[in-house]
């Protein structure tokens, strides 16, 4: 019957690999355009003649158009499949990088605002396809490593935001050179993302010729149901272990997303002149949070410690928080990349365990709709920890702003024990390997 032709042909495509790496590239390049303004945020208020707000409001729009946008978007990505979001996204991503050419005079900053939205929309199409391509492409004993290396991509992205910038556009007097500073780096964002926009029309497939996996082989050969998502997160929402996960991962990378905002600012004020090691501090949070990030990932794989594994993690970000916020004016630069860096480790480390701890408590819910809950809570806390954090350091100084994220970390920590382990998917496995 079906079920057995379905299986039969189960089979991995040598183009997965393609696909999965030219998602990544993209999705790069997206994550660049975001932190692109901030990481430099000293130099685009001079240029622009803006406050540091208005320049914090550059990063702050990814994180506002997410909101609304995420259901619309997943809705489509279920209806319409892969490979209209694919195209969707790599061409808004080029298109904004485009508009921001137009921008290139101080009087222009509506066109830069104008082009990060555009590119803001880019995202929305992106964040929440790694789970997806990870299943429709590859087999079951690599789905977890293509979704990993599918995120580490946007990680790379806000890395090469911290590290390019600060090198291509020094800080220069003369209104005009900057000018030309500027425009080189957008010309080749422009050139980038054009090319990857090319590459998806040419590389990016819907589905592959066959199956990867028997799961996948299963949902194919299904009629498909009519999958009401406004259920599913009705469900979701009235899931206690899960409700309580999605605050405490929205404090945690909500914190994530204020601090690498504000992290030039904050550097600069106590370190003048060192935009280019401010740059670099960023770089040093985000790749030792790839390392966090692996390392955590493979340890779930291993021990299946879900909620043990989240706490620990929790309470090392809030000690990485405090000991970054007392040593920041130490006046040694090393003692902050070591610090930052110890932060970052945790940090985003926490980011693959939120995701698979909450698919474990919602399971047989969609990973896609949990996942996206998480991301719209840590979206609306980042927003509102930037801002907070912005004005209270500009009023009271660094270390007060610092001590707001401290606290937040702290009734993060606290949630974090209340959270019953309810490990549904692991349980259904179980069931299943004894019938």
């Amino acid at each position: 019957g079906g079920i057995a032709d379905a299986t039969a042909e189960v089979q991995l495509s040598r183009l997965r690999w393609a696909v999965l790496l030219l998602f990544s590239s993209y999705s790069l390049c997206n994550a660049f355009q975001w932190i692109q303004y901030g990481s430099i945020n000293n130099v685009f208020v001079r240029f622009y003649d803006v406050s540091a707000f208005a320049i914090d409001w550059l990063s702050m729009s990814y994180m506002l158009i997410y909101i609304p946008l995420l259901f619309p978007v997943s809705w489509l990505l279920d209806k319409r499949g892969l490979r209209l979001i694919a195209l969707a996204g790599s061409a808004l991503n080029a298109m904004g990088a485009w508009v921001k050419l137009g921008s290139l005079k101080p009087h222009l900053f509506p066109v830069t605002v104008l082009g990060q939205v555009i590119c803001a929309l880019a995202q929305v199409f992106i964040l929440g396809m790694p789970s997806r391509i990870a299943s429709v492409w590859f087999g079951s004993h690599e789905v977890s490593t293509a979704c990993s290396i599918a995120v580490f991509g946007n990680q790379l992205g806000i890395a090469a935001g911290f590290l390019v910038p600060p090198v291509l556009i020094p800080n220069v007097e003369d209104v005009e050179k900057l000018a030309y500073h500027i425009s080189i780096m957008f010309f080749m964002t422009a050139g980038v993302a054009s090319a990857l926009f090319i590459l998806v029309i040419i590389v990016f497939k819907e589905k592959p010729p066959n199956p990867p996996s028997r799961a996948q082989a299963l949902v194919q050969s299904r009629p498909t149901a009519e999958y009401s998502y406004v259920q599913s997160i009705l469900h979701l929402l009235r899931n206690a272990n899960f409700l309580l996960l999605m605050v405490t991962y929205g404090l945690n990378v909500g914190c994530f997303y204020a601090l690498s905002t504000l992290l030039n600012r904050m550097v600069i004020r106590h370190y003048p002149g060192q935009e280019v090691n401010a740059g670099r501090i960023g770089l040093t949070i985000i790749l030792s949070g790839m390392v966090g990030a692996l390392i955590s990932g493979i340890w779930l794989d291993k021990t299946k410690t879900y909620k043990q594994t989240t706490l620990v993690v929790y309470i090392m970000s809030l000690v990485g928080m405090i000991v970054y916020t007392f040593t920041l004016n130490l006046g040694h630069l090393w003692v902050v990349f070591v610090t930052a860096g110890s932060l970052g480790f945790f940090m985003t480390g926490y980011l693959p365990l939120g995701f698979e701890f909450a698919a474990e408590l919602t399971y047989p819910e969609s990973e896609g709709t949990s996942s996206g809950l998480l991301n719209v809570s840590a979206q609306v806390f980042g927003i509102a920890f930037t801002i907070g954090q912005g004005q209270i350091m500009d009023r009271f100084g660094t270390k007060a702003g610092n001590l707001l994220l401290c606290s937040f970390l702290f009734l993060g920590t606290v949630m974090t024990a209340f959270i019953k382990a309810d490990l549904r998917r692991l349980q259904a496995n179980l069931e299943n390997e004894q019938t």
